[in-house]
């Protein structure tokens, strides 16, 4: 009867041992991905400013420049947000296709990868 515990006894410790890893190596996987996906944002992120800054700095000198050609500096200031408004009034069509589902798609892949390996 004894040598029967012990075996069962045995049987849950190895149980237990077997939940515990488990749990661990959801952790660490769940700590993967996540600073997988961080690491992503903030390269995009750091990525993404360098573009707006450029923008922004290209922007002033072309409207600069087209003011100059017409005489009033802000009037190339006046030409280049009404480009932009047409831009805008555009862009809402384009945007699910553009953003969403790229990012939608990338999200996807990484959680794929992760859960396959």
């Amino acid at each position: 009867m004894k040598n029967y515990e012990a075996h069962i006894e045995s049987l849950f410790e190895k149980a237990e041992d077997c939940t515990k890893t488990t749990l661990e190596l959801l952790k660490l996987k769940a700590i993967d991905s996540s600073s997988d996906f961080v690491s992503f944002l903030v390269v995009k992120f750091v990525l993404f400013s360098f573009i707006c800054l450029f923008i922004i700095i290209s922007n002033i000198g072309v409207a600069l420049w087209i003011g100059d050609l017409l005489g009033k500096s802000y009037y190339g200031f006046f030409l280049l947000a009404a480009c932009y408004a047409l831009i805008l009034s555009l862009l809402p069509s384009y945007l699910y296709q553009w953003v969403k589902v790229p990012i939608s798609n990338f999200i996807i892949a990484q959680l794929l990868k992760k859960s396959r390996s």
